[in-house]
Order: C-alpha cells, then sequence, then structure tokens
C-alpha cells in the first residue's frame, strides 16, 4: 500500500477492483464505510456481484481477465476531456518527457519485439536527453514525442463502445464509473484504488495494476490522504514476507537478485544496478543502494564480510534463469530437484495445475511439511486412485506454532509493523517458524563442520560455516530470541573490536564501507537504542488529525504512514486538499507526516517520486518485460478473438511445453472459470476446514453459476456437478444464484463459473481443489500465475 487501512476512510470515490474486500477483509472494509457516511462513493468492479458489490453505489460487471480495456476506457475518457489534475501531472509525472522518436507501437507491438525470444529490447523507450545529460521536455505537451501525445494516441482506441465489448461490461455503467472516478481530478476532491489477487493473477497482471497507477497519477491522486494504490493483502504478514525478500527475484529490501549473467562481481553489480542521474530536481534514492547491500552482507557474514572479499558476495546465490512457482514445480516435475520444505503452504490446493504438482511431488526423495495439522501436502502419496507404495518420497510432518502461540512483529497491508505477544505456549512439540530455522541450519552446520573436519569433499561450504548467526543469547538457550533477529533487522555499527555497538536510528546511518549491519534496509528505524519501535501502542495522532497515529507501531519507510507524501503538496509546499493535508512547507520546515527524500529539501528544489531516477511518475517506463505502456490481450485460454489487435496472447509470454500440452478450446470448454474466496475459509483451508464450526458453515466445494446457464445444462442449485478443464477434472456442488450473470463479449453471451479454492481431498473436510482446473502459466514479470481467467465446461454430474 501506499496510504494505509485508516486513510481509506478519507476518499471521496473508492474502486475495489479484483477484490471481494467486504468479504475478505471485513474488519478493514469498516474505513470504506467511514468514507460512504462520510459522502464517499463505492465503486465495485468485479465479474461477480458480491457482497463488496452490494454496498457499492455502483457496480460494473467485468469479463474476468480484461482490466486493462476496462481502466483504459477511463484513461481515454480522462485523456480526451482534460479531465487531468494538470498541474500535478506536468510536475510530477513524465508526461512531458520526449522519447526517443524511433519508437512505435503497431498491432499490440511495442518496437523492440524479439518475435523469437519473445522479448523487448527497450532502447527505443528510452528519453531524449539534453547536452548535460538530462531528459528533454515539452512542458506545453504538443510535442508528438512527449509520453502525453504518445498517451493519447495509444489510448484512444480504448473508446467505452470497444472496451464494453472486449470486458462485457454496458457502455452506459462504464460511463457512469468514468465520470464519477474522473470527477476526483479536482485537486479538493480523491479517489483510492483497492485490488488484490483477482487483479494480479493473470498474464497481464502487472500491466493491470500499471492501468491503476495510470489513472490514479493523472487526477493527482498518488501521496495524497484518501488516495493511492492500495494493496489488499491475504495474509496479515504477506507484506512482511515480501518486504524481505520472499520472492526470489529480490533481496531483503527489494534489491535485485543478482544475476549470473552479467553481476559477476560486487563491482559489477553496483555498475549494473545502482542508477545514475545528471538531473539536479532527483534525489535518485536507489544511488545508496550499496549501503544498503553491503550493511546486508554483514548481517549475513559478520566479521568474514571484508572489503578485500567484496563481502562475501560471492556467496549469494546468482539467478541462471527466472525462478517463479510455476517454474519451480516444472522443475521438480523433470526431476531437477531432490526434496522441498513447505511451511505454511499446501501447494496440492494453492497452486495451478494440481495434477501436475502431485505428478511433480512423487519425484522428490523427501519433503518436510511444516504447519499446524496434517495437510492436502502432507498426505499426497495416499490421496484417492493412487498406491502410496508407489510413491517414493518421504514426507516429515512437523507441528508448528500458530500466529498467537509465537512472538514477534507482524507487517500488515498498510506497511505497520506491529509486534506480537506469545499469548500461549504451542500444543506438545509444536515450535515456531523462527526456532524450527534455526534449530535446522544449526544442525546444517554442525554436519558441515563435520565433513569438513573429516577432510570429506563438501560443496560450497563457506556460505555456512562463515555465516553470522547468533541468535541465541548463550550456547545453553534452547530457543531462538526474536528481538535479536529484529535488531540484526534493523542494523547497528560495529564497533571498533569488531562486536555489535549501538543500534542505527533509520537507513540514514547506514555506509558502504563495512562498518554497519543491516538485514533488511526499509526497517532501520523499528528497534533503536529507545526501544522496541514496533511494541508501540500511542493513541495520539498527528497534528493533521488524519489517522496518521505515528505513535502506534511503526512504518516502513522511517515511520511514513503516506509513501510520496511530497507529492501532497505543490511547489510552494501548499497542500492541493488542506481540509486533508498529509505535510505542509512552513517555509522552514516540514509538518505533518515523516516527508519523503528527507526534511532537508524544501518543495521547490526536488521531485517527490523518490525512488524514480527521474524523480517523477513513469506514466510510460523502460523498466517491465512486456511494454511500456499497458494493453490489452487475452488469457492464455479465452472465450473471445483480442478485439483490440491482433495478438492473442501477451507476446512476451512464453508458455512451457508443458502448458502447451494442455490449452483448451472453446469447443471442449466454453465458459469462463474463476476463482475466489469466501469469509468463512482461509486460502488453502488446512486451518479452517479443521474448525467445525467454520466447516458446518461452508462444509464442502461449490461453484456459483447464473439460472440461464443452469437452465441450459439442467442443473439445479445443490445439484452434483463435473467441472472439467484442459487439465482435469473436479466434482462440486452448484449454487445457481443471479450473483453471476451472462456477460455480451463481442455481441455474443459468455457464461462464468465461479468457484472457490478452500478445498482439496487430503485433510480434515475435503472437497475437490479448483486448482486441478487451473493453467500453470504466469506473468512475465512476476511469474504469478493465472489462476482467475480459464476455460471449463460444467456438466451434471
Amino acid at each position: 500500500m501506499t496510504n494505509h487501512w485508516i486513510d481509506i476512510q478519507h476518499a471521496d470515490v473508492i474502486m475495489i477492483i479484483g477484490s471481494n474486500a467486504a468479504e475478505n477483509h471485513p474488519i478493514s472494509f469498516k474505513y470504506v464505510q467511514m468514507a460512504r457516511d462520510k459522502g464517499g462513493k463505492l465503486i465495485s468492479v468485479d465479474p461477480r456481484f458480491t457482497k463488496t458489490s452490494s454496498l457499492a453505489d455502483l457496480y460494473a460487471p467485468i469479463r474476468p481477465g480484461t482490466d486493462i480495456a476496462f481502466m483504459s476506457a477511463i484513461i481515454n475518457y480522462a485523456l480526451q476531456n482534460d479531465l487531468i489534475q494538470k498541474e500535478y501531472v506536468l510536475e510530477y509525472t513524465n508526461a512531458s518527457y520526449l522519447i526517443n522518436p524511433a519508437f512505435s507501437f503497431n498491432d499490440g507491438i511495442f518496437s523492440g519485439y524479439d518475435n523469437a525470444n519473445k522479448k523487448y529490447a527497450n532502447d527505443t523507450w528510452k528519453y531524449q536527453l539534453d547536452d548535460k545529460g538530462i531528459p528533454k521536455k515539452d512542458k506545453t505537451l504538443q510535442d508528438p514525442n512527449c509520453v502525453y501525445q504518445i498517451m493519447k494516441r495509444h489510448f484512444a482506441r480504448y473508446t467505452f463502445e470497444k472496451a464494453s465489448a472486449i470486458t462485457g461490461c454496458p457502455v452506459e455503467t462504464l460511463k457512469k464509473v468514468a465520470e464519477l472516478y474522473c470527477s476526483t481530478h479536482k485537486p479538493d476532491r480523491v479517489a483510492t484504488i483497492l485490488y488484490a489477487m483477482g487483479a494480479t493473477q493473470h498474464t497481464i497482471g502487472v500491466q493491470n495494476i500499471r492501468t491503476y497507477s495510470i489513472l490514479q497519477s493523472l487526477m493527482g491522486n498518488m501521496g495524497l490522504a484518501g488516495g493511492g494504490i492500495n494493496a489488499l493483502r491475504g495474509e496479515s504478514n504477506v507484506q512482511g514476507s515480501t518486504d524481505h525478500g520472499l520472492l526470489w527475484h529480490i533481496l531483503p529490501g527489494y534489491i535485485g537478485a543478482p544475476v549470473a549473467s552479467k553481476d559477476v562481481n560486487l563491482e559489477t553489480y553496483i555498475k549494473n544496478n545502482t542508477p545514475k542521474t545528471n538531473d539536479p530536481m532527483s534525489i535518485n534514492w536507489w544511488q545508496n543502494k550499496p549501503k544498503y547491500l553491503i550493511s546486508m552482507l554483514k548481517a549475513w557474514f559478520g566479521a568474514n564480510a571484508t572489503k578485500e572479499n567484496d563481502f562475501c558476495y560471492d556467496y549469494l546465490p546468482k539467478a541462471h534463469k527466472p525462478t517463479p512457482y510455476p517454474v519451480i514445480f516444472e522443475d521438480v516435475y523433470k526431476g531437477l530437484l531432490k526434496g522441498a520444505i513447505f511451511m505454511g503452504t499446501n501447494p496440492i490446493v494453492g497452486g495451478p495445475n494440481a495434477n501436475l504438482i502431485m505428478a511433480a511431488l512423487e519425484k522428490l526423495d523427501w519433503i518436510v511439511c511444516a504447519d499446524l495439522w496434517e495437510t492436502d501436502t502432507s498426505v499426497f502419496w495416499k490421496r484417492p486412485g493412487v498406491n502410496p507404495a508407489s510413491i517414493k518420497t518421504e514426507v516429515f510432518l512437523l507441528p508448528m506454532a500458530s500466529s498467537v502461540e509465537k512472538e514477534g512483529s507482524v507487517s500488515n497491508s498498510g506497511r505497520w509493523a506491529q509486534w506480537r505477544y506469545k499469548a500461549q505456549k504451542s500444543p506438545g512439540v509444536a515450535i515456531s517458524d523462527l526456532d524450527f530455522i534455526d534449530e535446522l541450519f544449526l544442525k546444517i552446520r554442525e554436519l558441515y563442520e563435520k565433513d569438513v573436519k573429516a577432510g570429506k569433499k563438501v560443496a560450497f561450504p563457506d556460505p555456512i560455516l562463515k555465516a553470522n548467526w547468533n541468535y541465541r543469547h548463550s550456547p545453553k538457550d534452547h530457543e531462538a530470541d526474536p528481538h535479536l533477529v529484529a535488531q540484526e533487522i534493523n542494523g547497528y555499527y560495529i564497533d571498533k573490536d569488531g562486536k555489535k555497538g549501538k543500534l542505527v536510528a533509520s537507513f540514514m546511518d547506514l555506509k558502504d564501507d563495512g562498518t554497519t549491519v543491516s538485514g533488511c534496509w526499509i526497517y532501520s528505524g523499528c528497534y533503536t537504542e529507545d526501544g522496541n519501535q514496533m511494541a508501540r501502542r500511542g493513541l495520539k495522532d498527528a497534528p493533521n488529525k488524519i489517522g496518521l497515529y505515528p505513535q502506534w507501531s511503526w512504518s516502513w519507510p522511517v515511520n511514513r504512514r503516506i509513501i510520496y507524501n511530497r507529492a501532497a503538496v505543490n511547489r510552494k509546499g501548499e497542500p492541493w486538499d488542506p481540509k486533508r493535508w498529509v505535510i505542509k512547507w512552513t517555509g522552514s520546515e516540514w509538518k505533518g507526516d515523516v516527508v519523503d527524500g528527507g526534511a532537508k529539501f524544501g518543495p521547490d528544489v526536488k521531485n517527490p517520486f523518490i525512488m524514480n531516477t527521474e524523480g517523477v511518475i513513469r506514466l510510460f517506463t523502460t523498466s517491465l518485460a512486456d511494454g511500456p505502456l499497458p494493453e490489452h490481450f487475452e488469457p492464455l485460454e479465452t472465450v473471445t478473438r483480442n478485439l483490440i489487435n491482433s495478438k492473442q496472447l501477451n507476446p512476451v509470454v512464453n508458455p512451457s511445453d508443458l502448458v502447451k500440452a494442455k490449452v483448451g478450446s472453446t469447443s471442449q470448454y466454453p465458459y469462463i472459470g474463476t476463482s475466489y474466496r469466501v469469509v468463512e475459509h482461509w486460502q488453502a483451508g488446512a486451518m479452517t476446514r479443521n474448525l467445525p464450526w467454520l466447516t458446518e458453515l461452508v462444509p464442502d466445494m461449490f461453484c456459483e453459476i447464473s439460472p440461464s446457464l443452469a437452465k441450459a445444462k439442467g442443473i439445479k442449485n445443490g445439484d452434483r456437478v463435473k467441472i472439467s478443464s484442459a487439465r482435469g477434472t473436479i466434482h462440486s456442488y452448484a449454487l445457481v444464484t443471479e450473483r453471476v450473470q451472462p456477460l455480451i463479449v463481442d455481441g455474443k453471451p459468455v457464461e462464468i463459473v465461479g468457484m472457490i479454492w478452500h478445498f482439496g481431498q487430503g485433510c480434515a473436510v475435503t472437497g475437490e481443489a479448483c486448482n486441478i482446473l487451473t493453467p500453470h502459466v504466469g506473468d512475465p514479470n512476476t511469474g504469478i500465475p493465472e489462476f482467475k481467467a480459464f476455460l471449463v465446461n460444467v456438466e451434471k454430474a
């Protein structure tokens, strides 16, 4: 989130797209209702008429996988009617920047496309530079090569009529959405966009979010109270996990992971990954990346990380190929991995093409499942239809502590790191995640030490033997201390004796000379000499009285509650919206939230979007794999031709042979399948399917279909049905409901089969897994699988 949960109450318009927040974030949804109580309007964009839709002032149906067409029509409406916050767009976006005259776009393809390798070279997407190396601009926005004019040409194709034909949303509804949303281009009105997995789980997922960002930027809504782009995380600590480098392509603090082919040593990594600029208006915060990386290496390898050995940079894994979720399980299926540890995850229910995952797991030598209960994955070897004696995989099931049985920090969607205390001891021999990892590492290091001492040949032992791993107060302790972990994450100085010195106050203290330690630079400041800032529970609000509550917990970065808040004021430091001001300049100092980019810079000397090299919003970007601007493409499996260009699938998506072998067509699978959650169950179901009071409410797998589809197929409410795709078949109960309606796409009615995804056939209360049906193809930027749009057939069982 750029903003935070409490801040939603300040929005005049709220668009919820790709999320059913009223059901899946019910407590947080109160801030949406608070906004509505003040006169705010709620727009719900969803394939189904959900609980959120029932509370909305305006509901817009949409075909799964067509967000770009929907949002592009609104962007086009704003551009064609000059409904933009002109001063904001000129000052704080790259709308005026001039792009290489060689840039072109034709029939869905941007210049620089390599069809053989399904990749773009982005040379023609770059800025024109003046003799000082600073991007050229045209503040009149008339030059045909400026971003503004390129955008007007690009989005002009997305008329309401064209978008309606693609999305299935009626033209009049689209117009109402555009009119309401674009009313917030005025400085004293503000809108926010809330999204979740319904937006990201597509082969164009990242570009979906780009359209949200572009629209918000044109409205001047980034950095303001009640504004921003706000991701609704699916669990309480998903934000914290990504912050700390859970994904394959990033290190903690969103530092890019080294690539084997180019980042061969620390010097080349820094050269390739540290941006430079000649623009005096740019703060260019990532110029500090060497400080953050080297401080992280010092945290990981301690005294062994020295300037002479590149601070142990060689010990970092180097990516040889992208390895997102679908690729990992393809590699398992090919026999390239020997074992796997699944901590709090249940891939047989939660992963795409579950039949492939199950077949892949049979090829592993061992699996460790660390969870509260048995999961469908932990008992995959005795699932229906298989002979357990034929499966070689050895499975270890380790009992783990629940969230109320362990101490530590949890980061919510709004970036607030809040410290939790242990409410009770875990039952039996169950231990916390921290203790499990701690004991596992110490045992592995013991085995390495033993083999090295015995003179055995050991593959690359140094990263294990030289790791800085000290999370117990003494060798006699039997548990790791989460406070020691938090202090290392925060960072500290190394004193003259090479020992742990004072805790740093923030990442402003971090150095690139090996004298500071920090496990994750964006969390520097969370645990200082003044104590554990995450444990604070002060209820005093900030002077602007907008619900920042700066003394409650701690928010990264540096306890800033609204990021990019420097854009909340004009170049004089005056708030765009005085009623809901975030920060303001007195002439000598900043008041309000912790100002982005440092308090020493006044409003007229630096640009506000400090993480971009230019310091402004990139309406047009060079940083994505699939183009500088969003363009609609169809899902891998679709009911229609692409109506905006002749390319069906995102041209940078290159499905593997395993994916191509099982792609469905409308001749066999004529309906759109999509998946979602219900409030009674949680994720892949291992927790909630073990709780009888919840399984009583939703005891089995069900799908939702329209009355018209039910009539055509002879299905009645409560009937058992068979749902099939090119990858498998499941059985389910049918819920015939008006909440799902056929959409008119390219002049033809299209039916949707909606399914919950919490069930599997292995643990507690069972039902067949929706993800048996989904394809394991993903977005080219992130690899997130396309769970939300695929082809199915449904028949009475």
